[in-house]
Parts: C-alpha cells; structure tokens; sequence
C-alpha cells in the first residue's frame, strides 16, 4: 500500500523550513530518568514559532501555494495551534487567511490567532460551536465562496510532511532511540514523526497517546477502521477531535507499534512536573507524550525514549487553575 507521504517529503519539508522554523531545544531531565528508569529526551515544540508544532505542517503547506493561492488565500479550521500556525505563516507569506475556530478556545490562541491576521487583506477569524456546528463544513462554503484554499490540520501530505520534521531534527541531534512517543489528536504530527523515525531507524518502536476520554485512533487500530466518536470532554483542546484522517490513518497502522491513553488527572501531573521540575510551560496536550512515559501507562526501562512535547499555547489563569486543582 502506498502511504500519503514518504521520507523524501520530510526531507522537502526540512529544505522549506529552513531558516524559517525554530530548530527547537531537546531537554533532558535527571529527575525524568530515574522515574522512568530510561533516557529520556524531550523535543520541546513549546518553543516552536507560534508555540506549537503546527506551525512546521502549515508553513510547509502555505509556501508550497502557486501564485493564484497565495492571491486568493488559505482558510483553516482549528481549536488553536494550527489557528495560530497558518494566520502567522499568511502574515510570513503576505496572503490572506480565514480562520474558523470554537467559541470555546483558549483565549490566549484567539487573541495570537488575530494579531497574526492583523493588517491582512480579507482576513478574519470566524467562530463556531465544536458541540453542535461542522467545523469542516462550514470551512468548505467559505473556501467556495471565496476561492480559497483549505488547510486542514492533520489530515494533508503537506501538513503531514512538515510535522514530520520535529522527529527528523530529534534523531538528527540524539541519535538512535528505542521508542518515539508523541501526542495524538487527528494523527499528523505522529504520521509524519513515524515515517521520519522508521526511516532513520527500521527498528524503533513508536507510540502515540490520545486523551483516555477521547481514544478514537486506539479504537480504530483495533477494529481496523477509522472509528467516528462524538467531541471528547478533555481538557487537551487540541486532541479534541472525532476521528483521524483518511490519510494518516494508514500511516499509523503501517508503522506505529501502538496507542496509550491518558487521563486529565494525569496530565495535570505532567504539567507540574514540567513546571517545577524542568521549568517550562506545556499545555495540556502537549503533556500527553510525556504523561504516558511519567505517568506508567507504558514501561520502557533500560531504553532510550523520544518524547516530543508538543506545545505549550494555554492561558495563565487557566494554567495556575489546573496547576492548583482548582478546575
């Protein structure tokens, strides 16, 4: 079976973004290590522009535009980070962007989203109800009414591509891993982070994790079929969605070993641990990499492990409220 994307998009990709992404810090932790009896190495995509991962997937697809996209522009939807990476990739770019996000998103993602688009022609942030509207069908009626492209956030070779890059410059810094675990909402980052790391070593093992109340990818790896849920209650906004993409599903069963879950109460703990132990400021989804390894729902002793963390875009009050158990 032919998969959506192979090493030598990644490899475009990493020709794209250079110059232009941050190549982005990976930390060790002593504390980290001996909890988990391994070599921990944690690629910290909270110091990525805009604050996320996302914004490897959308600047790689928005420069790829022929002259007749960039004029008419790219539209999105999203419940923040990839908000945030495409308005900042159009400002980078000079397009204009329409960005369709919940009502319910993080306001400090809202606020970034539109100081990105500010000064843009035709630029906008439209807003929705993730409970009860389609994101995806109300971005498409846009997109034809304005000629617009769409971007969406995982499910794209572009998209795909770009993020795999985070796992091509871990590898490229630390060398051989035994175990790669990354965050999994609609399943871009760990397609193109499994393709990235298979290629430069056959024989590591990758895993994802999603939010235990939102385990769509852990069910359909199962059934062996994309499984359709309803809007997970979790407080990772950014793994909130309702099933992976036609085309990063494929890539996760051809070449991920598996997928964990985690609870909130858990990725609260890794939050703290973030903060207290390591210093830095990581947002609830982009603790669950980190949250399955700390947290035992997997045991790799003995190994070296690929962590990628994969944002850190929350609001403070937010954050100090979940930090205190006041939410």
């Amino acid at each position: 079976m032919t998969l959506a994307i192979d090493f030598g998009d990644i490899e475009q990709a990493a020709r794209r973004l250079s110059g232009v992404a941050h190549r982005t810090p990976v930390m060790r932790s002593r504390q980290a290590d001996e909890r988990c009896g391994a070599s921990v190495f944690f690629k910290c995509e909270n110091f990525q522009r805009m604050g996320a991962f996302k914004f490897r997937g959308a600047y790689n697809a928005l420069s790829s535009f022929t002259p007749e996209q960039r004029r008419a522009g790219a539209i999105a939807f999203s419940s923040g980070n990839h908000a945030q990476a495409v308005a900042l990739s159009a400002q980078l770019l000079g397009m204009p962007a329409v960005i369709v996000m919940p009502k319910d998103a993080p306001q400090i993602k809202l606020d970034a989203t539109r100081g990105y688009l500010q000064g843009l022609p035709r630029s906008e942030v439209l807003l929705f109800d993730r409970y009860s509207e389609d994101r995806e069908a109300l971005c498409r009626r846009v997109a034809d009414e304005r000629g617009m492209t769409m971007i969406p956030p995982f499910d794209h070779p572009l998209v795909m591509a770009g993020q795999g890059t985070a796992a091509l410059e871990l590898i490229d810094e630390v060398g051989a891993l035994d175990a790669l675990l990354v965050c999994v909402g609609g399943g871009g980052l760990i397609a193109g982070c499994a393709v990235a790391a298979k290629h430069r070593l056959p024989e590591i093992a990758v895993f994802g994790v999603e939010p235990e109340a939102g385990n769509d990818v852990q069910r359909s790896l199962q059934r062996g079929e994309i499984v359709h849920i309803d809007t997970p209650r979790t407080i990772a906004d950014g793994a909130q969605t309702q099933a992976c993409g036609r085309l990063t599903f494929p890539v996760i069963q051809a070449l991920v070993s598996g997928v964990l879950t985690v609870n909130d109460a858990q990725l609260v703990a890794t939050m703290r641990f973030f903060a207290s132990r390591m210093k830095l400021v990581v947002e609830p989804t982009g603790c669950l990499a980190a949250a399955a390894l700390l947290e035992g729902a997997i045991e790799l002793r003995g190994a070296r492990v690929g962590v990628i963390v994969s944002g850190g875009n929350i609001d403070l009050p937010r954050y100090g409220a979940l930090l205190q158990g006041m939410v």
